[in-house]
């Protein structure tokens, strides 16, 4: 508890965007956020007093981090799962919890435990050599999908192989079938300790090259009935899971439904919009969440919503500073956030939300921003 305030501290593992966001909202709240970074050069490091150093698979140094603090929670999902149990057998609060927290670690645990939950999935096997790849491919159908059990994230760990394909070494891998779908959606719910659930509009991510470049809020054209289904398929993961805090649901819509792609247990890349464009964002919302605190209303502050990232461009042109200028002349309604990250081409360094009326206008307002951004041009 902060003596100054009379308010829990929080904190968070990781020191990227997602804690940097986090402690924007935790300044509305009272809330003290202290944040366990890796380097200075850390985007949240940049904005949060209560910063310590110290690489998230060092116990020790989770144990120094954790002294203090009333609850420690994570902006990634890299914390080895025997750390976090660790800290919870010693007595810290953590959320979410190693249990539930491996299922957005580990590919294969996800597939195994949604499968026997009877959610949607795509089909799929563990493999560990080319024949079994083979028949697996001979099965269902080529190309099939290899990913890489843990540690891959945005189209890193993911690959689309052919009959005569290597596959990845030196990695734990599962196969699965290369899914004919219509579109990305993605859901993010909340879930409290004391089991309160809260459910976000269903979205569209838009994906170009593995990384998500757009989100649209809600999801154009999505028939009322599949965004109920999806929203109630969220909450019976995150029940079933006993997740705590932010879980967020990535979809392929397909003929005749949903399927499941991917779990996150964090703020994610999807729910960026809600800083602007819901009631209670969800970094807010997470910090409620894991506090044990009433969930946040959830619904949307304009009929239309878009978030897009801004990657890193080429080298050269007018300076960051000069875009914004030109920008907020052009467009004052846009909400900027850049993350005080380095530039590298096709990074994430930022984004951009635009709200209005309608969803065309307003995506292409939310385009135009970005890559205005991006490039200068």
């Amino acid at each position: 508890m902060d003596t100054r305030t009379g308010l829990p501290v929080v904190g968070m593992v990781g020191g990227g965007q997602l804690a940097r966001m986090t402690h924007q909202a935790a300044i509305a709240l009272g809330q003290s956020l202290r944040v366990l970074a890796a380097s200075p050069e850390d985007g949240a490091v940049l904005v949060a007093a209560d910063v310590q150093y110290g690489d998230h698979t060092d116990l020790a140094a989770l144990r120094t981090f954790a002294k203090g603090c009333d609850v420690v929670t994570f902006d990634h999902e890299h914390v080895p799962t025997e750390a976090v149990r660790e800290l919870a057998a010693s007595g810290v609060a953590v959320h979410p919890g190693a249990d539930a927290l491996l299922y957005a670690q580990d590919k294969r645990a996800m597939r195994e435990r949604l499968s026997a939950l009877g959610a949607p999935v795509p089909r799929w096997r563990p493999i560990s050599s080319a024949d079994e790849a083979r028949a697996f491919g001979d099965e269902v159908g080529w190309p099939v999908v290899v990913k890489a059990v843990r540690g891959g994230y945005d189209g890193r760990g993911v690959w689309m192989l052919s009959p005569d394909d290597p596959l990845p070494a030196g990695v734990e891998l599962i196969a699965e079938e290369r899914v004919v779908l219509r579109r990305e959606l993605a859901v993010q719910v909340a879930r409290s300790p004391f089991g309160q659930v809260a459910a976000y509009p269903v979205v569209e991510t838009v994906q170009r090259g593995g990384i998500c470049v757009e989100v649209l809020a809600p999801a154009p054209g999505l028939p009322p009935a599949l965004a109920v289904a999806a929203q109630q398929l969220a909450i019976d993961i995150a029940t079933a899971l006993d997740v705590v805090g932010m879980l967020a649901v990535e979809l392929f819509e397909v003929d005749g439904g949903l399927v499941v792609n991917e779990l996150a247990m964090r703020p994610h890349n999807s729910g960026h919009w809600t800083i602007e464009g819901a009631r209670t964002s969800q970094f807010e919302q997470h910090l409620r969440a894991v506090l044990d605190y009433p969930m946040g209303e959830t619904s949307l502050t304009a009929p239309a919503v878009v978030m897009a990232n801004v990657l890193g461009g080429p080298p050269g042109g007018i300076g960051i500073d000069e875009r914004l200028h030109h920008l907020f002349a052009t467009d004052p309604g846009a909400k900027v956030h850049l993350y005080g990250k380095q530039v590298r081409p096709g990074r994430k360094i930022g984004h951009v939300t635009a709200l209005g009326d309608d969803m065309d206008e307003v995506r292409a307002r939310a385009a135009r921003a970005a890559r205005w951004l991006q490039e200068g041009l």
